[in-house]
This record gives C-alpha cells, sequence and structure tokens, in this order.
C-alpha cells in the first residue's frame, strides 16, 4: 500500500505536479530522483496495491538495478552503520559483529528496504546520526581537530535528513540533543577548561546542531517549492495566492486582492 503511495509522489516531482503530504520532503524527492536517473518517466498511475508496473522502469526507485540508489541501498548500509556504532561504543568485535548478523538476517529490515517506502530512507539518517554522534564523542580528547569537525557536522546533516524524511526523526534530535546537554555540563565542571574555550565549544555545537540542520532542513522546502511548479492534487490546502504561481491551475497568473 505505501509503495503505491509513495511511489506516486516520486512522479509528482518527475512530472513536476505539485501535492500535498504529511510527511517532510526529503524522502519523496529523493525516491523521484532515483527513479529519474534510473529512466523512469513518471506516467506509472499507482492506482491501487498490487498494479503490475509492465514496462514503467520502477527499480531505481526500489535500488536493485542501475545506480543502485535506493531504496536497497540505504537498506544495506544499515548494516555496517550499526556494526560500527557498536563497535565504538563496546570495543568488542563480536558484539559488533553479532549486531551485524541480526540485521542482515531480519526479515522485517529485508522487506522494508526492498520496496518503494520512506521507511529505509528514515533508518539510514537516523543510525547514520547515531553512528556520527558516537564516533564524535570518541574525538572528544582532540576537540576541533579535522575528523570532530567532519562528526559534528556529519551528526547535524543526519539530523537534517531524518527530519525531512519524517517527524519522527525527533527522537534522534532529542537523542542527540541530550548527549550534547551532558557533554556541555561534563566541560563546564571541567575547572581545567577556560570560559572562552567553552564557548568555542559551545558556538561549535549551535552551528553544527542546531544552525545546519535548520538551514538544511528549509533548502529541502525551497527545492520542494521550486520543482513542483504545475497544478496537481494538493492546490486546495493552500491560498488562492499560492495557487496563482502553479501553472495550469484556474488561477494562474491572476491578479490577486490582497
Amino acid at each position: 500500500w505505501d509503495e503505491t503511495h509513495f511511489g506516486k509522489m516520486g512522479s509528482y516531482y518527475i512530472n513536476r505536479t505539485f501535492f500535498f503530504d504529511v510527511h517532510p520532503p526529503l524522502g519523496k524527492m529523493l525516491i523521484g530522483l532515483a527513479g529519474y536517473l534510473s529512466g523512469y518517466d513518471g506516467t506509472f498511475p499507482f492506482q491501487k496495491p498490487g498494479d503490475r508496473y509492465g514496462q514503467h522502469n520502477y527499480m531505481g526507485m526500489r535500488g536493485v538495478r542501475f545506480y543502485r540508489l535506493f531504496c536497497a541501498f540505504l537498506g544495506s548500509c544499515l548494516v555496517p552503520f550499526a556494526y560500527l556504532t557498536v563497535l565504538e561504543l563496546s570495543k568488542s568485535l563480536p558484539a559488533a559483529l553479532l549486531t551485524a548478523f541480526i540485521l542482515i538476517f531480519d526479515t522485517g529490515c529485508i522487506t522494508l528496504s526492498q520496496y518503494i517506502l520512506l521507511d529505509p530512507i528514515l533508518m539510514f539518517f537516523l543510525m547514520g546520526a547515531v553512528l556520527s554522534m558516537v564516533k564524535c564523542n570518541s574525538c572528544a580528547d582532540r576537540p576541533f581537530s579535522a575528523s570532530w569537525w567532519f562528526w559534528l557536522s556529519l551528526t547535524g546533516v543526519n539530523l537534517a535528513g531524518a527530519m525531512g524524511v519524517k517527524f519522527v526523526g525527533l527522537f534522534v534530535v532529542l537523542l542527540v540533543g541530550l548527549n550534547t546537554i551532558y557533554d556541555l555540563w561534563g566541560l563546564l565542571g571541567n575547572l581545567s577548561l577556560s570560559l572562552v574555550m567553552f564557548g568555542k565549544h559551545l558556538l561549535a555545537r549551535i552551528l553544527c546542531l542546531i544552525l545546519l540542520p535548520l538551514a538544511l532542513y528549509t533548502a529541502i522546502f525551497a527545492v520542494h517549492f521550486t520543482l513542483l511548479n504545475k497544478s496537481g492534487p494538493g492546490d486546495g490546502f493552500f491560498s488562492s495566492a499560492f495557487q496563482s504561481q502553479l501553472i495550469g491551475n484556474n488561477l494562474h497568473n491572476v491578479s490577486i486582492p490582497e
């Protein structure tokens, strides 16, 4: 059922047709991009679950052919993400291998990752954020180094990605936020650290974990509204002034009084 839902939205992006959905746009945009890059022309109707795709090139969106972009590729990334996270936390190779083994043979994860769904994209960013956070914590003894900045910035990018796919990404934002508070509290209690240096730590986290994700999240919507410039099923959710900007809408280019 969900493949019918989100596959249709991928087609909307390819056709630049405006629509409305309860989830943020990043996941659907990436599905549409994967379909576009793999040769899908956005013409399959996605009318009901179980319809055969026929000659339509849908495989790029699922990610098992051509660019291997989505969704199977992102689902397969969960295994090394989990392995590296557990290895970093436990320093135990058997524990990391067991974690990877469990995910490899998890039928739920395998099933979710082989269809056109938001779930593998969401899990990719969620686990990416956790891995980046753990890696950044491991660089605590060398703050402001290149690797420290890289993992801190990548954490912010993954937070924006998780929130940009589904609002349940707020949970990983909460996790990273609590970890950051704990980290800053420890730094504040370190009497050998000057207030100026503590201020630099605080500013770095504000920049990478608040401002960077907000900028990327806003940019996602900017791309969304730029791409979808043709009238579609989402017109009625927005104002007349907005509808007048959509090509094909009855109000297109009509002068709207204030």
